[in-house]
């Protein structure tokens, strides 16, 4: 995206206006602190509804459970299946000082993000991280043993040997098993195979983390922790490696509380670790929630499927990044902290086929905005389906059309090509989730609707209130995208 995606008019005067660069500041709003909410309701469904008509700047107030009424059979809806993480542990210093750690990622997972392909930066050009390793499907037709067919639910299907591929079982590592060239170079073999082992250990007892404390970090620090002693061994880039005394993510998920995110100001109690999850949540690896799924509930998605509302998946494991504001005015400056995204085949053949059906893509979340508008960009999108991604599953493969990290900035300029509406909760002012919806609607309608919802006493950010956002009108008078 070029300087000329993020730029709008200044007046001066009536006939005076001239185009400038959009500013940080071009997304500030007022909001008074009892605002923000710092409990969620009782019920998921409870929470409030602003509908934002991005074509006209129309706004209706509703609630969660009007939802259906604005859907239609055909819809598709994407909801981000990440599950967060227990991602902050306490610690103490040698000297005695306190040390906060908050995971970033496990080195297991970001290891296998570097090994292969490009990811998807601030232009569909950008190719500043590699993809990761294709993981299994995360639609409905992928989920699980019940979706594989009678033999899958077998007792002996679920045993280890039967759920690796033939290759990796132990009669294909033979040397006769591998033909004469492996048989001579089989030593070898072994012996690289061992490392490749013992690196993988090294890699998963090690993370990269945030640490706080009341003085500095330095490399080779051993905190002491309920869980065991973590050490600190260097420093990478914003955040540092750590390694825990066994397996980096069941150590957080043992040992860890709640990331609760830091405009709540309270300690995280036991009902967190339930309503800080959406009921979609599965895939571990997220620090943050993807709020705007937290209002669904079993009854509402009962009746939004009653209704043939479609639904599907892709993974997006939020990083504490979506908490960092802005350090520069100017955003063609701004550098996206990186995410990993996988979106499954099943996925993306529901999206083509909700699109050439005349349904829409309404994505529950901006962290699946960002999911789908970057495999977008990497692949293509068409309205036709197109069976090759189920057929790729079929084969055996990984049924994943796209995985990788994303560093995706979308501001006013960008160019919409998956998403078709959006269900959102509010976010923080001059934030890169604000200029999103704002790209998406209009940056004057969103924050007209921001100024009304803090007029009404709506609830804002994690565990707040949501919006329903249809996009604006373009130069031509069609909707985008």
């Amino acid at each position: 995206m070029g300087n000329a995606a993020s730029r709008g008019w200044e007046c001066a005067a009536v006939g005076a206006c001239t185009m400038r660069p959009v500013r940080r500041q071009d997304f500030s709003y007022d909001l008074p602190e009892e605002l923000i909410a710092q409990s969620p309701l009782a019920e998921r469904s409870a929470s409030r509804l602003l509908v934002l008509d991005g074509a006209t700047g129309g706004l209706v107030d509703r609630v969660m459970g009007d939802l259906p009424g604005y859907l239609r059979a055909g819809d598709l809806l994407v909801f981000n299946d990440t599950r967060v993480v227990a991602a902050r542990v306490v610690g103490t210093k040698p000297s005695g000082g306190r040390v906060e750690i908050f995971l970033e990622r496990v080195m297991m997972e970001a290891a296998g993000a570097a090994a292969s392909g490009a990811g998807v930066g601030e232009s569909a050009h950008s190719r500043e991280l590699a993809s990761a390793e294709p993981r299994r499907g995360l639609g409905r037709e992928a989920r699980g043993p019940e979706a594989q067919g009678p033999e899958a639910q077998r007792p002996e299907a679920q045993r280890p040997e039967a759920q690796r591929p033939e290759a990796q079982r132990p009669e294909a590592q033979r040397p006769e098993a591998q033909g004469p060239e492996a048989q001579g170079s089989g030593a070898q073999g072994s012996e690289a195979g061992q490392a490749e082992a013992r690196g993988s250990e090294v890699l998963r007892r090690q993370a990269l983390v945030q640490l706080r404390a009341s003085k500095p970090v330095r490399e080779g620090l051993e905190v002491t922790t309920p869980g065991g002693p973590v050490r600190v061994l260097g420093r990478e880039e914003e955040l540092w490696r750590v390694e825990t005394p066994g397996d980096a993510l069941e150590f957080f998920e043992a040992w860890g509380e709640v990331p609760l995110p830091p405009y709540i100001h309270r300690a995280a109690d036991e009902s967190d670790r339930e309503r800080y999850q959406s009921i979609f949540a599965r895939e571990k690896g997220a620090v943050a929630a993807p709020t705007a799924s937290l209002h669904f509930d079993a009854p509402l998605v009962a009746k939004l499927e009653a209704m043939g509302v479609e639904r599907a998946f892709v993974t997006l494991h939020v990083g504490a990044g979506t908490f960092q504001p802005l350090r520069t005015d100017d955003l063609d400056a701004h550098r996206m902290h990186a995410e990993r995204v996988s979106v499954s085949c099943a996925t993306w053949d529901a999206v083509k086929r909700t699109r050439a059906a005349g349904g829409r893509v309404i994505a529950v979340g901006t962290t699946v905005v960002r999911a789908l508008e970057s495999a977008a960009l990497e692949i293509g999108v068409t309205d036709e389906p197109d069976a090759s991604g189920s057929a790729h599953a079929a084969a055996g493969g990984a049924a994943v059309v796209w995985s990788g990290e994303t560093r995706l900035f979308i501001r006013p300029g960008f160019e919409f090509k998956a998403v078709d509406a959006m269900v959102t909760n509010f976010h923080l002012p001059e934030s890169t989730l604000l200029m999103l919806v704002s790209a998406f609607a209009g940056r004057e309608n969103v924050l007209a609707a921001y100024a009304h919802a803090v007029r009404e006493r709506y609830r804002f950010f994690s565990y707040g209130d949501a919006m329903f956002v249809t996009p604006q009108k373009t130069a031509t008078g069609a909707t985008t995208p």
